[in-house]
């Protein structure tokens, strides 16, 4: 009876330590979010200060400098305002000043020549955003400052802007995830292969990465084109496939990065049924087996079944404890995008469908305009 007892009072203790529990962390967050809120509505308003007074030339050279050097003494301790970081902020102010609609009234003689001290202030006024409807203000007040300064010096564009904040504050990446998106430009990725990765992936900027990794067509040029097309649709995807195989080398390279071969026709069996996948692969970025199935004609909803099957047992039998759920692609010659975007959202397995070109698809127009293949390979 005591032992019932004290299992009793060791689960209510254990609810009340998680409620509480609960409860710390999440006030701690929303603490944590009114902090980087006023700090970057304090950065910008610094931002606004400086841009106002060095563009007018009310301040001269080293007058940033000397700013630093005197907070500093009368803050000890104070750390984020050296004159690196006021510029930075007079940065994020010029390229979000179409935020705000606070006209600035200057200050002089912040800092007086005969002392060189401060011997008066005018108080910074304060930040008021002026938003349009489509603007991601709650994103763009929850992600750090930091983040915000790598946006604006790799981004150019106003609507990739918002893309990236939007990315930053619903993945929580942090600013090497970021520039790594950016860099790999997540923008231009989205929406090109169609998928359900962000429905089926676990955490969103896992997501992301794999929008990143695949392409929407792919040119497989060192395909036997003069092998295909002889009325034999098994025989014309075993043709693609053995291509890829001889020249997995330049499909890699075709494929993206990180990309390592494991097989074709990789054996897998449940319940006695023998299943074989066309081709095999580990991706590095993703800890994750990348499944592609050929299909020599356009696209059909039954490939999604037949993928997804693969994908369980990969999961089930082939996939590492420490590895990410496995990604299957469908690579076909054609596909209607707005269907499979439309068939591929009711699947639990992440999976994309892209297409692929051979050089016997190229415009004739342009393959009259180049030289022959043995031309070209003397010229090699």
């Amino acid at each position: 009876m005591s032992n019932i007892i004290n299992t009793m009072k060791y689960t209510e203790l254990t609810n009340a330590v998680q409620a509480i529990k609960g409860a710390i962390l999440q006030s701690q967050q929303r603490a944590l979010a009114i902090i980087n809120q006023e700090q970057l509505a304090l950065y910008y308003g610094i931002g606004r200060f400086v841009s106002v007074n060095t563009r007018n030339k009310n301040w001269g050279k080293g007058f940033i400098e000397a700013i630093s050097e005197q907070l500093r003494k009368e803050l000890p301790g104070l750390r984020g305002f050296s004159a690196a970081s006021l510029r930075k902020m007079r940065t994020f102010y010029e390229e979000w000043q179409m935020l705000s609609d606070n006209s600035f009234v200057e200050t002089n003689n912040l800092i007086s020549e005969k002392h060189n001290s401060f011997v008066g202030t005018n108080e910074l006024p304060t930040v008021q955003f002026k938003i349009d409807a489509n603007f991601p203000i709650a994103a763009f007040m929850n992600i750090g400052f930091t983040h915000h300064y790598v946006i604006i010096s790799k981004v150019k564009d106003t609507e990739q802007r918002k893309f990236y904040i939007q990315f930053a504050a619903d993945t929580k990446a942090k600013v090497e995830d970021l520039e790594r998106m950016i860099n790999d430009d997540l923008y231009s990725h989205q929406g090109e292969l169609t998928n359900n990765f962000k429905k089926t992936i676990p955490g969103q900027l896992q997501a992301y990465r794999a929008i990143t990794m695949f392409k929407d067509e792919y040119l497989l040029d060192f395909i036997n084109t003069e092998e295909l097309f002889v009325r034999d649709k098994d025989r014309d995807e075993r043709v693609i496939e053995q291509s890829i195989v001889q020249n997995v080398k330049e499909f890699i390279m075709t494929f993206g990065k990180d990309f390592t071969f494991v097989g074709n026709q990789y054996h897998l069996e449940k319940f006695g049924v023998e299943e074989f996948p066309d081709l095999l692969f580990f991706n590095r970025e993703l800890a994750a087996l990348v499944c592609v199935e050929l299909k020599d004609g356009p696209f059909k909803t039954s490939y999604l079944g037949q993928l997804a099957a693969y994908l369980r047992i990969l999961d089930d039998e082939v996939r590492k404890p420490n590895e990410n759920p496995s990604i299957g692609i469908i690579l076909c010659k054609s596909a209607n995008k707005k269907f499979v975007e439309y068939v591929i959202q009711d699947y639990d397995k992440p999976m994309g469908v892209a297409t692929y070109k051979t050089t016997a698809d190229m415009d004739e127009r342009l393959k009259r305009l180049l030289p022959p293949v043995e031309e070209l390979e003397k010229l090699l």
